[in-house]
């Protein structure tokens, strides 16, 4: 699996140069179009057998690497699970923290999941018998803190700030835990949780499957742990006669697919191996990775790239010669 990381890292390298096209005039949609042909052209180019097992799309009714899509010139069989930009709003608004990513595993080893709401709690390496999400997170936290060493006030909370955790910001902050909620990007604030120089301890949220599946293969590498439940659309959203009618077609499809909604998948259901390949390349810059800059006619890329059965972390800088970009992107640079 090694072998094939520079290969997997330029992948996300063009679809954050397709993204980053797009990057402040307020489409997403289009950011995302252009993402997706860009990671699409790449992996067809690669020197791989792959399967997206689990693709982003239908939540925001954008274009999508549709589950079950073949792709590659041929080689290593492998599972993909993939976000051509996490943060598509961040992008269209120029804002930061916004990332193409892509995990990658030996066939058979990822979760093959519908594109829909997963609850999710990660920890770094120094936690991990800590979380148990059959229990209330007010007792994850203290068990957490506990396992840390470190008194239940100095815990530091990555979530989302969405209306649904609301309730669950108020119930960490009366505790007197530290909640920094971060508009979109539950994988860089995952990744956070096992960055030694990031004071993250913990990230909680309910956001994208496919953004669960991709965390929790890095995290797996990296030596962390993490917990997630599928749920389905009604339960996040609130019951109407729209929200019922999705989470009945999500309900559906996980039968297909032999998943169950609403049950705890623990870190060696989500990712079998820890034998994965993670990449993720910065649009806007961010707590993880700087975003893609330009000077005169070169763009400049950073891209953290995991290695999970060797165990490397690196950071890969590249430049790229935006007027190459047409041969490079496709259609998805125009």
């Amino acid at each position: 699996m090694d072998e094939l990381g520079f290969a997997l890292a330029q992948v996300t390298e063009n679809a954050a140069l397709a993204g980053y096209q797009w990057l402040g005039r307020g489409d997403k949609e289009k950011a995302d179009a252009a993402a997706v042909e860009a990671m699409r052209l790449q992996l067809n180019r690669t020197q791989v057998d792959a399967t997206i097992v689990i693709g982003e799309g239908e939540i925001d009714e954008a274009p999508m690497l549709y589950i079950g899509e073949q792709l590659g010139l041929g080689g290593v069989e492998v599972d993909i699970a993939v976000d051509p930009i996490e943060g598509t709003r961040m992008t269209a608004m120029g804002q930061s923290n916004a990332l193409a990513v892509l995990a990658a595993a030996k066939k058979g080893t990822l979760l093959q999941a519908p594109d829909m709401y997963m609850e999710k709690l990660v920890v770094g390496p120094q936690a991990t018998h800590a979380i148990d999400l059959t229990l209330d997170l007010t007792d994850n936290l203290k068990n957490i803190a506990q396992a840390l060493n470190k008194p239940i006030n100095e815990l530091v909370v990555a979530t989302l700030a969405k209306p649904r955790h609301n309730q669950a910001i108020e119930q960490m902050q009366s505790l007197g835990v530290k909640v920094y909620a971060f508009p979109d990007g539950d994988v860089a604030a995952s990744l956070l949780t096992c960055l030694e120089e990031s004071e993250v301890d913990v990230m909680y949220c309910i956001g994208g499957a496919p953004e669960g599946v991709v965390s929790a293969a890095v995290i797996r590498a990296m030596g962390g742990n993490m917990q997630a439940r599928l749920l389905p659309r009604d339960q996040v959203k609130g019951k109407d006669q729209h929200t019922i009618a999705l989470a009945k077609v999500e309900i559906q499809r996980c039968a297909e697919m032999n998943v169950t909604p609403n049950t705890v998948l623990p870190l060696n259901q989500l990712a079998k191996s820890s034998e994965v390949i993670f990449a993720a390349t910065g649009i806007t810059k961010g707590d993880v990775l700087n975003g893609v800059q330009k000077q005169g006619q070169s763009l400049t890329t950073e891209t953290l790239l995991v290695q999970g059965k060797s165990k490397k972390i690196r950071m890969v800088k590249s430049t790229h010669d935006s007027r190459l970009l047409d041969s490079e992107l496709g259609s998805a640079a125009k």
